[in-house]
C-alpha cells in the first residue's frame, strides 16, 4: 500500500511525503500518516481545509477542489477571506467560518458539528456536516483544520434530504433574521449568537460575545441588590429543572450602557450534553413605561391636590385621597355620582353648563370656584378640568384636579393690603390711590359730576424729624392720618403719598365751594395742637388743589397740577391752601423748589463728595482723585450736579458751595494723607469762583484749615472758561499757581483753543474728553487726541484721560503715550482693594 501510495501523483495540497524504504519505526509512523492523508484525498465528498493563524490558507484537499470548484493552486497561501470571497454563498460563508476561526483560535477547543447548506450555481443545493478543530504544538495553536462532509443522499433518500435540508435552511434563516437575540450556551459559554444578539450587546463583530459567559455582560448586582452571578446560576437550575423558564434581567452591552431584557431560557440535550438556549428581547422602553406608569400612580396617590376622574356622563369613577381631605367626601359618597353635585357649587348648575360646555369646545377649563365641605362649609378652590380621548379621538375620561386656596386666598388678602397701604399710617398708598382715582375719574366722567385731587405737604416736618426723632414724627404723621379721615366721607379717599405728603380724592363733588369748604376743614384739623407724650407739636400745611375736568381730564395732569398748586401755596408763606391755574409753571416751581432746598442743604449736612480714582497708565498705582459734588435732596433723592449747579449759579450760591467743595476735599485728601497715602484731590472750578475776588483766599483757608500741602490740591478749569477769562484769569491761575496748587484744564478739545497759547497759562495737566476716545468717537476725533497727547508732552504737561470706561480704550492710551486715566474702568480697577475703603 505504501508503494502504491508513494507511486500515486502527488496533490496539490499534499503535506507529507512518502517515507524511504527500510525507515524503520519513523519511516512505518510517516507512511501510516501517508496513508490517512490519501485516504483524505481520495475520499469522496470530504473536504478538507487548513488555515494558519494569520488567516493564510495552507492545507486545501482534493475534495475541497471538487466540493467549492476553487483548485488547490488558486487557494493555497491565498488569504482565506479572499478564497471565500470566490466561493458559492460567499458572503455568508466568509461570516459563518471567520466567526468560527475567531471561536477556535480564542479558545482553543473544536467546535461541534453543524449542519448548512451549500447553493451551488445550476447545481442542486448540498446538504453539508462541518467541524472545526485546532492543531495544537507545544500547547500553542498553531493551525485550525475544517472538514466539511458532504452528506447530501441520493436516489430514493433526496426527498427526505431535501425536507432535511429546508428545515435547517428555515431554521437558519429564522436564527439569523430573528429581531431577538439568540445565543447557545454550552458549559455557560456563548457557542453561538444570531446577528441579532450582536446588535443587542453593541458589540464590534460575532468574537465579543463567543467564549465568553453572559454573565460577563451583567451588571454586579441586579436592580433589586442580589449578585447577577447568584441569581444566573438560581435561574438556570430553574430552567434546567423545568425544561424553560422566562425572567426579567439586566444587561450591560459592550459600551457598558445598562438594557432590561426579557430572557427565555431554554434547557436543550445534544450528545449527552447540556446546553441553553437563551433568547433576550430588550424591553427597556417597556420597563421605562411601567416605570412612568407606578411614578403616576404614586403622583396621582400622594399628590396634595385633589384628583378626580369621570367618565364621559362626568360621574365619578376615580379619586384620590386628598379629596377626602379636602372636601370630606368619601369614595363611596362619590362613585358613580355626578361630581358637580359632591364637588362644587351645586346651587350653580347654569354656571357648570357653561363649564362643561367650555370643556367640551376647548378640550379643558379652570378657573376660582367654591366648593361645599362634607360637614358644612365652603372653601375657595382652583379647578382645572380636563377632557380626555382615546387615540381615535373619542371622549374617554374627564380628569378633575382641585385645590384648596383657602391659606392662599388669605395671604393674598394680606399681601395686596400690604401692598396696596402705607405701612406707618395703613392709609392706602400710591398704588390703591392711582386705582381708585381712576375709578372715581370713570366715574365722573359717566355721570358729568366734578372730582378734587388735594395735595398736602405737612410744613417744617424734617424739623420735627431732626430735633425730636423719627419717632416723634411717626407719631405726628398717624395721627394727621386719623385727623384727615375723619373730615372727609366714606366715598373719598385719604392717601400717604410717601413722607410727610397726603393725597385726597374728593368725590362726585357739587361745585368749588364744596371743595373750598372741605380743604378748610383739613387745614383747620391738621393745625390744631398734638400733643404726642411729653411733647406738644403746632404744625401747619400746605395744600394744593387740581379740580376735574377744569384742570385735567387725566391722573397724571391733575395730581401734577395738584402738586404745582401746593408749591404755590408753600411759596406764598405756607398754611394755606391754593387752587390751581394755568399761569402756574412747572419748571418756575421746580426751579423755586431746588433753590429753596439748595439754601438750606449746607446748614443741612445735604451735599456730599464722591471721589473717582485717577490712575498711573503705567503702574496702575492710585495717583488721586477727583471730587464730585452730589446733593442728596431729602424728597428726590441723590441728585447729580447738572440737576442743580444751574440753579446755583443763577442765584448767587455757587461761590459759598465751591467753597463748602474745596474745604472738604482738602480735609478728605489729609486724610488720606495721615492713612500712608499721599494721593493729590482734583476740584472743579465754577466761573463764579474764578471770578470772585477773594478765590486765593478760600483756597488758603481750605489748606490751612485741612493742613493738606498745596502741592496735593489740583484745581481745574474748563477750557471754555480760560479762553473767556482773559487776564484776568491768567492773573488769578498765577497767584494759585504761585501758593503751589497745580493747575488743570478740563474738557480739553471741545473749546478748539491752540495748544500754543498754553504757554501764557502757568498750566501742568491736560484732561483730554471723553469724545475723543475710542468707541466714542470717529477716526478723526481719536488723531485730535493723539494729537493732543503729542503736543502736551512736547510742552511737558501730564495728559490724563477722563471718562475711561473699556480696556480698549485704555490700550490706546497707553500705545499713544497717555500718563494717566480716571472714569469708570479705574474705579473698577481699584473697587475692592484696601484702597477702596479710603475713597468712599
Amino acid at each position: 500500500m505504501s508503494d502504491r501510495i508513494v507511486g500515486a501523483a502527488p496533490s496539490p495540497g499534499r503535506l507529507l511525503a512518502a517515507a524511504e524504504p527500510h525507515g524503520g519505526p519513523a519511516g512505518k509512523a510517516l507512511d501510516l500518516l501517508s496513508i490517512i492523508v490519501a485516504a483524505v484525498e481520495q475520499a469522496p465528498g470530504l473536504a478538507v481545509r487548513g488555515i494558519d493563524r494569520d488567516g493564510i490558507v495552507r492545507y486545501w484537499s482534493t475534495g475541497a477542489a471538487r466540493l467549492y470548484g476553487v483548485a488547490a493552486e488558486l487557494a493555497l497561501g491565498q488569504p482565506w477571506a479572499r478564497v471565500a470571497a470566490s466561493l458559492p454563498d460567499a458572503a455568508s460563508l466568509a461570516e459563518d467560518v471567520s466567526g468560527e476561526l475567531a471561536t477556535v483560535w480564542e479558545s482553543g477547543k473544536a467546535r461541534s458539528t453543524r449542519l448548512w447548506k451549500l447553493d451551488a450555481d445550476g447545481a442542486a443545493p448540498r446538504c453539508i456536516c462541518s467541524t472545526v478543530f485546532p492543531v495544537i504544538q507545544s500547547g500553542r495553536v498553531r493551525q485550525v483544520v475544517c472538514i466539511d462532509v458532504d452528506i447530501t443522499a441520493s436516489g430514493q433518500d433526496s426527498a427526505a434530504q431535501g425536507a432535511l435540508l429546508q428545515m435547517g435552511d428555515n431554521f437558519r434563516q429564522l436564527y439569523d433574521k430573528s429581531a431577538d437575540a439568540i445565543v447557545l450556551l454550552r458549559d455557560e459559554y456563548i457557542a453561538e449568537a444570531n446577528p441579532a444578539a450582536i446588535a443587542l450587546f453593541q458589540c464590534e463583530d460575532r468574537s465579543r460575545l463567543l467564549g465568553r459567559r453572559l454573565s460577563d455582560f451583567s451588571p454586579l448586582h441586579q436592580p433589586d441588590g442580589v449578585l447577577s452571578s447568584l441569581r444566573g446560576m438560581q435561574l438556570a437550575a430553574q430552567a434546567h429543572a423545568d425544561g424553560n423558564f422566562r425572567y426579567d434581567w439586566r444587561y450591560q452591552t459592550c459600551t457598558g450602557q445598562l438594557f432590561w431584557s426579557e430572557v427565555l431560557l431554554t434547557s436543550v440535550t445534544l450528545d449527552h450534553t447540556y446546553l441553553f438556549y437563551a433568547v433576550i428581547r430588550d424591553i427597556s422602553s417597556r420597563k421605562l413605561a411601567e416605570r412612568a406608569l407606578y411614578l403616576s400612580a404614586q403622583v396621582v396617590e400622594h399628590a396634595r391636590e385633589a384628583i378626580v376622574v369621570m367618565d364621559p356622563q362626568q360621574r365619578v369613577v376615580s379619586m384620590n385621597p386628598a379629596y377626602s381631605e379636602i372636601s370630606g367626601y368619601s369614595l363611596d359618597d362619590m362613585l358613580d355620582k355626578p361630581f358637580v353635585l359632591h364637588g362644587v357649587e351645586p346651587d350653580a348648575p347654569a354656571f357648570f353648563e357653561h363649564v362643561w360646555d367650555e370643556v367640551d369646545a376647548n378640550g379643558y377649563w379652570q378657573g376660582d370656584i367654591v366648593g361645599p365641605r362634607k360637614e358644612g362649609g365652603r372653601y375657595p378652590a382652583w379647578l382645572s378640568l380636563t377632557a380626555i380621548r382615546d387615540s381615535q379621538g373619542q371622549l374617554s375620561n374627564y380628569l378633575a384636579i382641585l385645590s384648596d386656596i383657602s391659606e392662599r386666598k388669605k395671604n393674598e388678602e394680606h399681601t395686596r393690603h400690604l401692598a396696596e397701604h402705607d405701612f406707618l399710617t395703613d392709609l392706602p398708598n400710591r398704588v390703591l390711590l392711582l386705582d381708585r382715582l381712576s375709578l372715581s375719574l370713570a366715574a365722573a366722567r359717566r355721570k358729568l359730576s366734578m372730582l378734587a385731587i388735594l395735595y398736602l405737604d405737612l410744613d417744617h416736618f424734617k424739623h420735627i424729624n431732626d430735633s425730636m426723632g423719627h419717632h416723634v414724627g411717626d407719631l405726628l404723621l398717624k395721627e394727621v392720618a386719623r385727623r384727615l379721615v375723619r373730615c372727609v366721607r366714606g366715598v373719598d379717599t385719604v392717601s400717604r403719598h410717601g413722607g410727610d405728603e397726603f393725597v385726597i380724592i374728593l368725590a362726585e363733588v357739587g361745585g368749588i365751594d364744596q371743595v373750598a369748604h372741605v380743604t378748610s376743614s383739613l387745614l383747620h384739623a391738621v393745625t390744631q395742637p398734638y400733643q404726642l407724650g411729653e411733647y406738644e407739636l403746632h404744625v401747619s400745611t400746605s395744600i394744593g388743589v387740581a379740580i376735574f375736568p377744569s384742570d385735567g381730564d387725566s391722573i397724571d395732569t391733575l395730581m401734577h397740577n395738584a402738586d404745582i398748586a401746593m408749591y404755590h401755596a408753600k411759596e406764598i408763606g405756607r398754611n394755606n391752601f391754593q387752587f390751581f391755574n394755568a399761569e402756574m409753571n412747572a419748571q418756575i416751581v421746580e426751579r423755586a423748589s431746588l433753590e429753596q432746598g439748595l439754601r438750606a442743604a449746607l446748614g443741612r449736612d445735604e451735599l456730599v463728595l464722591e471721589f473717582q480714582p485717577a490712575l498711573d497708565i503705567a503702574s496702575g498705582k492710585i495717583l488721586g482723585a477727583e471730587a464730585l459734588l452730589r446733593w442728596r435732596h431729602p424728597q428726590l433723592g441723590v441728585l447729580p450736579p447738572e440737576r442743580f449747579i444751574a440753579v446755583a449759579e443763577e442765584c448767587g450760591l455757587m461761590v459759598s458751595i465751591g467753597n463748602w467743595v474745596l474745604r472738604h476735599a482738602c480735609l478728605r485728601a489729609r486724610a488720606w494723607h495721615d492713612a500712608g497715602q499721599a494721593w493729590r484731590v482734583a476740584v472743579n472750578l465754577s466761573p463764579a469762583q474764578c471770578l470772585h475776588n477773594n478765590l486765593l483766599l478760600s483756597v488758603q483757608d481750605a489748606l490751612a484749615v485741612s493742613g493738606l500741602p498745596a502741592a496735593c490740591l489740583e484745581l481745574e478749569v474748563t477750557e471754555a472758561l480760560l479762553m473767556k477769562g482773559g487776564a484776568r484769569l491768567a492773573g488769578v491761575l498765577a497767584q494759585l499757581r504761585a501758593l503751589g496748587a497745580r493747575l488743570a484744564i478740563d474738557d480739553f478739545g471741545t473749546g478748539y483753543s491752540r495748544l500754543a497759547n498754553l504757554r501764557h497759562y502757568p498750566v501742568d495737566k491736560l484732561k483730554i474728553d471723553p469724545s475723543f476716545l475710542p468707541a466714542a468717537a470717529g477716526e478723526s476725533d481719536t488723531a485730535v487726541a493723539a494729537t493732543i497727547i503729542a503736543m502736551a508732552r512736547e510742552l511737558q504737561l501730564t495728559v490724563i484721560a477722563e471718562g475711561v470706561e473699556t480696556a480698549q480704550q485704555l490700550a490706546y492710551l497707553r500705545a499713544q503715550g497717555c500718563q494717566q486715566y480716571q472714569g469708570r474702568y479705574a474705579s473698577a480697577q481699584v473697587e475692592g482693594s484696601a484702597l477702596a475703603t479710603l475713597l468712599h
